[in-house]
């Protein structure tokens, strides 16, 4: 049995619970949208609770900043939005199920969402390729979008489980991107270690890029330079060979 047939159970039993509670917000037919961008947080053991505040407040406030609200909101197809947290093997929990953000007051909703939640786990290790898994089932039960990106934030690497290349072997990645955004906030990691793993071992797809955040005050920073990036539509002549394709 491959790693996406036994792992597969779990998550369509986490996902269906949190579909049950919030995928109401979107109609029951295919949302026409131009992008698909699901959040990955981590709350591992190495993420201690002043931390966690940190990324939780930047995500919000980076959601909320004037130039992503922009962003947002910069052509006419809209954003579909999904959060989550991840740790351990199968310490992943849904935040914001996918929302679509075609309004301001929608957006705001989504980072009150993040701003209320409380972190669900806080000893586990990293089990990057299972939260890699996780989101690339998220994605696939997501809403029907033009791209789909999947954002994995972290400060360390993984070290419980299978890696991101099993996961990106084994799991539906075929038309993903995934960006990443290290928290470096260790001296010792530097170039040679966990930024030189996402380089090399976790981002992946198409146009795929890192944004480094100089320790987790400076997560709200990066977050926001990681978003307008992410959600400034694709020049019109390589939406043009898009469409052409195929």
């Amino acid at each position: 049995m491959d790693l996406y047939e036994q792992y597969r159970p779990l998550v369509i039993r986490t996902l269906g619970l949190a579909a049950g509670v919030t995928l109401a917000a979107l109609p029951a037919v295919a949302v026409e949208c131009r992008l698909a961008l699901a959040l990955a947080i981590d709350v591992s053991s190495s993420v201690d609770a002043t931390e966690d505040a940190l990324q939780r407040g930047g995500v919000v406030a980076a959601l909320t900043a004037p130039e992503v609200e922009a962003a947002f909101f910069s052509a006419d197809l809209p954003v579909a939005l999904a959060v989550y947290e991840w740790s351990g093997r199968y310490n992943q929990e849904i935040i914001l199920d996918w929302t679509l953000i075609d309004s301001r007051t929608t957006l705001v909703r989504a980072a009150e969402t993040v701003a209320q939640s409380k972190r669900s786990h806080n000893d586990f290790p990293t089990a990057m390729g299972y939260a890699l898994g996780f989101g690339a089932q998220l994605l696939e039960r997501g809403p029907d979008c033009l791209r789909k990106t999947l954002d994995m934030a972290g400060d360390g690497q993984s070290n419980e489980g299978f890696g991101p290349q099993s996961a990106y072997r084994e799991f539906p990645f075929e038309d993903v991107t995934v960006n990443g955004l290290v928290v470096n906030a260790a001296d010792f990691e530097g170039e040679v270690g966990l930024i030189a793993f996402y380089r090399g071992e976790v981002i992946h797809g198409p146009g795929a890029f890192l944004i480094v955040a100089d320790g987790f005050e400076d997560y709200e920073g990066a977050m926001q330079r990681k978003l307008e990036r992410e959600l400034t539509p694709p020049a019109i002549g390589a939406l043009q060979n898009q469409g052409n394709a195929g």
